[in-house]
């Protein structure tokens, strides 16, 4: 499997989770360039990577980080943080 087959759609936003576990989930998105995953909060520590692409994430506290392909970034719980995609991105989401 091609991670960028798993979106078939043209959303500016798409999300399908692909591997669960009893401990957590893994999660494919894809973000197009003017797509924004908007604000909200995840309850557990989670890993964002950027397989291609490139986006730029930010939360309340008032970081911003710009993933590029093979970046990361750890997203706090119940911290508030949303993703804006900067070209068209595929990226794993892991909590």
């Amino acid at each position: 499997m091609n991670i960028k087959s798993i979106h078939t759609e043209e959303k500016s936003v798409s999300a399908k989770r692909i591997f669960t576990t009893t401990e957590g989930n893994v999660t494919a998105l894809q973000i197009l360039a003017t797509g924004i995953l908007k604000e909200h909060i995840t309850t557990v520590p989670a890993l964002l990577i950027c397989i291609n692409g490139n986006v730029t994430f930010n939360n309340e506290k008032g970081e911003t980080k710009n993933l590029a392909s093979g970046d990361t970034v750890n997203i706090e719980p119940n911290v508030k943080h949303w993703v804006e995609g900067v070209q068209d991105s595929q990226l794993l989401l892991i909590k």
